[in-house]
């Protein structure tokens, strides 16, 4: 006779990263088995060390541009490198693990006839004319310039995503996410979050690129997992895109100078030449998640800084 009272079986891919071990906290919290994947090129065992003898977790240690074979009743594909310093590193493997990472992840849910999550970007709408985003907004994306690797291999995951949905009638879910922050983010990923606090705490001069007017919104972790598990309970109709992000919106400048109060530090703002293809301005039209999923973010930016500060200066002082 089936069991229908087990728990589901969740392979999350970038789960030792900083977004997929939170997700994972998330799933075994409510009681489900989670296989974490990773190659641990931007994810740390340190994110998931804490679950290591947990009896319904299990770590395999994979590059998803490699098929993988296992057993799964869902999947969330994280796997991908999000920053800028990461994903220009190699910018060919970025390109690999968008596209052949979706292509293999796809391919077992195939096999499985599985649901499965795309963890998509803002990115996708590259430097917007239209704003905020909403997810019917084509973009603005350079396909050549040293950001493109990340843009369009995460575009061309969209496509492949909704070419199986309508090809081989699998169940898929697609979320764009916009700038999202908090503990477990890497202190080396270049973000802008992480950088400003270890600049701050540190007391060396904050980096700003430009005259500091682009502008962001942030959303702190707690919320967009909320959103991710949302959207992965909807039924088999609704597949998105949904932009998942906080609509209030930030200059940099005004990021630069929450953190150096929220520290205490005496360090100085020092300007610098703005990045090529860096986008002017960034917010998610978020009527689509409030309406299908009943979501909107409920941290504040300066709650979640104060939680963001705490964990990376516990972490600086360790180290």
């Amino acid at each position: 006779m089936p069991n229908y009272n087990r728990s589901r079986r969740v392979a999350v891919a970038g789960g030792a990263g900083f977004l997929g071990s939170h997700l994972i906290d998330r799933l075994i919290d409510r009681g489900d088995e989670v296989v974490c994947i990773d190659n641990l090129f931007t994810g740390d065992k340190a994110n998931i060390a804490h679950l290591r003898n947990h009896p319904r977790f299990e770590f395999i240690r994979h590059d998803v541009c490699f098929p993988l074979y296992i057993e799964a009743d869902e999947i969330y594909n994280l796997a991908c490198p999000a920053s800028p310093i990461h994903y220009q590193h190699d910018p060919v493997q970025t390109t690999k693990v968008s596209v052949l990472g979706a292509i293999n992840l796809l391919g077992l849910a195939k096999r499985l006839r599985c649901k499965i999550f795309q963890a998509s970007t803002s990115e996708v709408y590259g430097d917007p004319v239209l704003h905020p985003q909403t997810e019917e907004y084509w973009g603005n994306v350079n396909p050549i310039g040293i950001r493109s690797c990340y843009d369009e291999g995460k575009r061309c995951a969209e496509t492949l995503f909704f070419d199986y949905r309508r090809q081989h009638h699998l169940s898929i879910k697609v979320a764009r996410i916009f700038n999202t922050y908090g503990p477990r983010m890497h202190p080396g990923d270049g973000r802008v979050v992480s950088n400003f606090i270890i600049q701050a705490l540190r007391g060396e001069p904050i980096t700003l690129y430009g005259d500091g007017s682009q502008t962001r919104s942030f959303c702190y972790y707690e919320d967009l997992i909320e959103g991710f598990l949302r959207l992965m309970d909807t039924a088999d109709d609704i597949v998105g895109p949904i932009n998942l992000g906080n609509p209030v919106e930030f200059t940099i400048r005004e990021l630069a100078e929450q953190v150096i109060e929220l520290t205490g530090s005496a360090s100085r703002i020092v300007a610098h030449p703005r990045p090529q293809d860096d986008p002017m301005q960034r917010k998610p039209d978020i009527g689509k998640a409030q309406r299908t999923l009943d979501w909107e973010p409920k941290v504040p930016l300066r709650d979640g800084l104060i939680k963001t500060i705490a964990y990376f200066d516990a972490l600086l002082s360790s180290g």
